[in-house]
């Protein structure tokens, strides 16, 4: 693993401290709809006219044309100012403007890649369909060529923020009579389109967050198709493999950040033998102990993933055991939370110090060893592609 920061990576440690205390914004984010949005495509703004938007991107897209490790120091640096995240950014930033980069046309990188990074464009994914959601192969949503168009017919559901967004990353089936992996292509699609119907679903967490889109014949220009026609499954793996892996590279750090602002909520809980509840309970400290170790393990897991990239452009299935780490460990760090906050947090919005929403983040954890692939297809592709063992039955 090399990961050697060198001088001028040092300069640009400096450098984005002192941006970032500058121009982090002093107001919360709004915990959900058109005003969330808002937020999160103003900061991206703000980063993309400071010019700190897409650190490793290409200078010729809008980037930084920073290294990868540069990428990590910025997030590191966001994670100490206490920067607001991606929120519906979230894709562009971290899937779809890398998969455009390493698969898509230069015609289309020229026209996407900035309304990316200026948050112009927010883009969402289209893969999960009702019957096709960890089996991907099973896609149903067809795309039926007429002269320069694909005539798109199918749904998709759990779609993070496409009533916020203009573009998805859309993978349809183009060959008729097509099974499984064969015959899918991956598409630029414009769900602003007439034939495309976005319907909000609301979560357990009292947010929309999730969609479900529905496509009745929408006309989407053969030229938006990413690669060649029919060699979607190839595109989505490369698509996948940056979201498993280092489009969570911001959030794993900020992740022991939040383990620190457990251990400081603890420490100001009454204990019940007269000391606080960290002095008291030591069933809590041994868990905060683990939570401490598991997350330092993680960081590790990541920088690796990150020295290899340097050699490697495209993340491979190693990003798996990331992904399947870190969501585990995220739902484990927020049961520890509400451990410590206790059980009337479920009734009262109660908020740490900072104006964190513990409450929210808890019943929010609950999607992420579903999302991106279950913790069981995780467990397979590292079990089949990485330890080579027999496929499951």
């Amino acid at each position: 693993m090399d990961l050697e920061i060198s001088e001028r990576e040092a300069r640009f440690r400096q450098e984005a401290r002192a941006w970032l205390e500058d121009n982090v914004p002093k107001d919360k984010r709004p915990p959900d709809g058109k005003d969330a949005a808002s937020y999160d495509r103003a900061w991206q703004r703000k980063l993309f006219d400071g010019g700190w938007a897409g650190v490793a991107w290409p200078k010729e897209y809008g980037g930084v044309g920073g290294s990868l490790t540069e990428q990590v120091i910025w997030y590191e640096e966001c994670s100490r100012a206490q920067a607001p995240a991606v929120g519906v950014c979230f894709v562009g930033i971290n899937h779809a403007g890398p998969t455009l980069i390493e698969c898509g046309t230069e015609a289309q990188k020229a026209f996407h890649l900035p309304k990316i990074l200026s948050a112009e464009a927010v883009w969402c994914q289209g893969f999960s369909e009702p019957g096709a959601g960890s089996d991907l192969a099973n896609i149903r949503t067809r795309g039926e060529i007429d002269g320069a168009h694909l005539v798109v017919t199918g749904q998709k559901i759990w779609t993070s923020n496409a009533h916020h967004a203009s573009y998805q990353e859309l993978l349809v089936r183009t060959e008729a009579g097509s099974q499984r992996h064969r015959g899918i292509s991956w598409v630029i699609g414009d769900v602003t389109l007439p034939g495309v119907d976005i319907r909000p679903i609301r979560t357990m967490d009292g947010a929309e967050h999730f969609c479900e889109v529905f496509y009745n014949e929408a006309r989407i220009p053969l030229a938006n198709v990413v690669g060649q026609l029919n060699d979607g499954w190839r595109i989505a793996m490369a698509n996948l493999g940056f979201e498993r892996a280092t489009a969570l590279t911001a959030a794993q750090i900020d992740l022991a950040r939040t383990v620190e602002m457990i251990v400081a909520a603890a420490a100001a809980q009454p204990g019940g033998r007269g000391g606080s509840l960290l002095d008291d309970d030591d069933e809590l400290r041994v868990r905060i102990a683990e939570a401490r170790v598991d997350v330092a393990a993680l960081r590790s897991m990541s920088y690796g993933m990150i020295s290899r990239l340097k050699r490697v452009p495209v993340p491979g299935p190693e990003g798996s055991m990331v992904r399947l780490t870190f969501t585990q460990l995220v739902q484990r760090v927020n049961r520890l939370a509400m451990d410590v906050l206790g059980i009337d947090t479920l009734d009262a919005d109660l908020k740490s110090a900072e104006g964190r929403p513990w409450v929210r983040d808890y019943l929010l954890s609950f999607k992420d060893t579903i999302s991106g692939g279950t913790k069981d297809i995780q467990r397979n592709i590292i079990a089949e592609r990485i330890l080579a063992l027999p496929r499951g039955r």
